[in-house]
C-alpha cells in the first residue's frame, strides 16, 4: 500500500499522467468523486489533505454525514459451490458464516501483507 495516502480515516491513490506532467489521485472506498491533483509528491500530498478537508467541510455545511470508507460490511458472490461448502464448514465448527469469513479474510490478510 505505498501508493496511497491516508489523512483523517480517507485513504486516496497515487497516479501519474506523463502527458500532463503532472500526480493526481482520487479517494478511496467512498461513492463521492473527490480528486486532486499536484506536480510534485509534495504538492500532491497537500491537496489531497486539503480535499479530504474540503469534503468533510462541505459534508458538515450542507448537513450530510460524511462517508464512512469500508463501513464493515460486503457483499461477496462466491457461486453457489463454494456457499454451500463455507455454510458447512462454518456449520461443522458451529459459528456463524459471517465468523468464518472474518477469520479467513484475517489469516489471509496475516500471510499476505
Amino acid at each position: 500500500m505505498s501508493n496511497l495516502l491516508n489523512h483523517r480515516g480517507y485513504y486516496g491513490s497515487v497516479e501519474v499522467s506523463p502527458a500532463d506532467n503532472c500526480l493526481f489521485g482520487k479517494l478511496l472506498f467512498i461513492r463521492a468523486l473527490v480528486s486532486y491533483e499536484g506536480e510534485t509528491v509534495a504538492e500532491l500530498t497537500a491537496a489531497f489533505r486539503a480535499a479530504v478537508d474540503g469534503y468533510l467541510a462541505d459534508c458538515e455545511a450542507l448537513g450530510r454525514t460524511p462517508e464512512i470508507p469500508c463501513k464493515g460490511s460486503f457483499n461477496v458472490r462466491v457461486g453457489h459451490e463454494l456457499h454451500m461448502a463455507a455454510s458447512l464448514a462454518a456449520s461443522r465448527q458451529n459459528i456463524t458464516l459471517n465468523d468464518l469469513t472474518r477469520r479467513a479474510l484475517s489469516e489471509y490478510i496475516a500471510h499476505h501483507t
